[in-house]
């Protein structure tokens, strides 16, 4: 059966008021106004550093962003559960998957440790026999190391592993490591497909499980 990679954010759960509540709390903090949702979900997708340099803005100094990215990090761990939710279909995709024999894993570049924990706190870390992060490896997405170590793990051939994303950054991930892409439009950043369109494209996760259980 297939290994099957998924993103977190965009992809499994809605995470964005929880993301646009820490963003704009850590402005705060160092006395900023806060940002418009859209302009914070244009942020996600690169891993918290990246996410909190851009809500500081360019004139934000090394140090003003290191503190901002030490309290959102508190904040977050804190309240990454106060509003997420799966999107509609992901629980039973899923379930559907790993009943049929897949390999199901998380490749995200958000910290591992509150992935794993928002994972639990919605019920579906059982279906996953791997939860890797953005501080999990040397490199983040779209560095291939986290395809490539998830498929070694399980011994999978490039022609049966697949990326699920909502992102440029989840097909570009899929094209390094040589797998297939599949793309969701109902996350993040779906306009970036445009100019980076994945293998297929899909508005429910239910569509992607159908192509894979024949």
């Amino acid at each position: 059966m297939p290994l099957l990679i998924f993103d977190l954010d965009g992809t499994l759960i809605d995470s964005r008021l929880d993301l646009v509540h820490a963003v704009n709390a850590t402005r705060a903090q160092a006395d900023r106004g806060p940002l418009p949702d859209e302009q914070i979900f244009s942020f996600v997708g690169n891993g918290a550093p990246v996410l909190v340099k851009r809500a500081m803005g360019p004139e934000a100094t090394d140090e003003e962003v290191a503190r901002a990215l030490e309290f959102f990090l508190d904040y977050y761990r804190h309240h990454a559960l106060d509003y997420t939710v799966l999107y509609p279909g992901v629980r039973e995709s899923l379930e559907r998957l790993h009943a049929a024999g897949a390999q199901l894993a998380v490749l995200t570049n958000k910290p591992v440790r509150i992935s794993r924990r928002i994972m639990e706190g919605l019920g579906i870390s059982p279906l996953f026999f791997q939860i890797y992060g953005g501080n999990s490896f040397e490199h983040k997405k779209p560095h291939r190391i986290g395809i490539d170590t998830l498929r070694t793990e399980v011994e999978a051939p490039l022609a049966e592993t697949w990326m699920v994303g909502d992102s440029y950054v989840d097909v570009q991930t899929a094209r390094n490591a040589g797998v297939g892409s599949c793309g969701v439009t109902y996350g993040f950043q779906p306009e970036t497909f445009r100019e980076f369109p994945p293998d297929v494209l899909v508005d429910r996760l239910e569509e992607f499980a159908d192509r894979i259980i024949k």
